[in-house]
């Protein structure tokens, strides 16, 4: 991995790194793994299998003793065609497990939500990272983005969730994704957000093709001259399925395969559900890159 890649990274990284009562963060190396920890009865891969407090507390809790450098807790499922979910639901499902996993586990929590109401009190509650497929575009978030020092996840998505999936079409994907994010992060700069509190997240499967998120995954380093860490999801996603032919309990490989090439190509932070393979792979990637570093084994 090229070191220019990593100094246009490192610097946001080690913002969130230094939030309070977080200051050994700031050792940690790109790229980073965030560990997905829906709270929810329809997300499409895990759903209905951490919803309730202790059992998503205790993933939550596992997926840091594998290697999660963050965990993102979500309560409203963006899967193709959901519906949207009443605010005191999402509320009710994230932010206790928020606050139970703030006092016990030394990692940065981020809560998946499109709600300004939902992400504010995440962040009275310990998340330090708002992580918003709908690039902050709601009612109120970019004011609290202003106001809060929370680092920010600026995802694209054409469309929402109820309908991205219909036919979606584009005359060019990567000028067309490229475009959004590069705006959005300008206006929010513009609003007083700096920019070393904006992640960008190219958005796979979120009113996207097979052969569109295969694209971005190859060029992924076309967005690194946005200046922002790149955030990549592709964790069971419906184009692993479709590509390997497999239901989304069986993507786990084209998951890794999916990740790791997405960091080889410019991703500084990996959105996955299996964290501990995810480090491994990690691992290992960066040995072939540096083996000089392991010749006393």
């Amino acid at each position: 991995m090229r070191s220019k890649k990593l100094d246009i990274s490192m610097e946001p990284l080690r913002r969130i790194a230094r939030s309070p009562d977080r200051s050994h963060f700031c050792e940690l190396d790109p790229p980073l793994i965030m560990g997905i920890l829906n709270v929810t009865p329809d997300s499409f891969s895990d759903g209905g299998q951490y919803n309730g407090l202790d059992l998503a507390v205790e993933r939550g809790l596992q997926m840091a003793r594998e290697g999660a450098d963050i965990i993102d807790v979500g309560g409203e499922s963006t899967r193709p065609f959901a519906e949207p979910v009443p605010i005191e639901d999402e509320l009710g499902r994230t932010i206790p497990v928020i606050d139970a996993l703030s006092r016990r586990v030394d990692v940065p929590i981020s809560i998946d939500t499109r709600h300004v109401e939902v992400a504010e009190k995440a962040l009275s509650c310990g998340a330090s990272i708002i992580n918003d497929v709908n690039g902050l575009r709601g009612e109120g978030m970019e004011e609290l983005a202003v106001r809060s020092g929370a680092t920010v996840v600026i995802m694209h998505m054409k469309g929402d969730p109820g309908d991205m999936q219909l036919r979606p079409h584009y005359d060019d994907v990567l000028d067309e994704v490229h475009h959004f994010l590069r705006q959005r992060v300008g206006h929010l700069t513009a609003l007083g957000v700096e920019e070393g509190r904006i992640w960008i997240d190219p958005g796979i499967g979120f009113g996207k093709r097979v052969w569109d998120n295969l694209l971005i995954i190859r060029e992924l380093s076309r967005f690194e001259d946005i200046g922002c860490p790149i955030l990549l999801g592709t964790s069971r996603k419906s184009f692993i399925g479709k590509v390997l032919g497999l239901e989304v309990e069986d993507r786990s490989d084209g998951s890794l395969a999916s990740a790791l090439i997405g960091i080889r190509n410019g991703a500084s932070i990996v959105r996955v559900h299996d964290v501990l393979s995810t480090r491994n792979g990690v691992i290992m990637q960066k040995a072939i890159s540096s083996p000089g570093d392991h010749r006393e084994l």
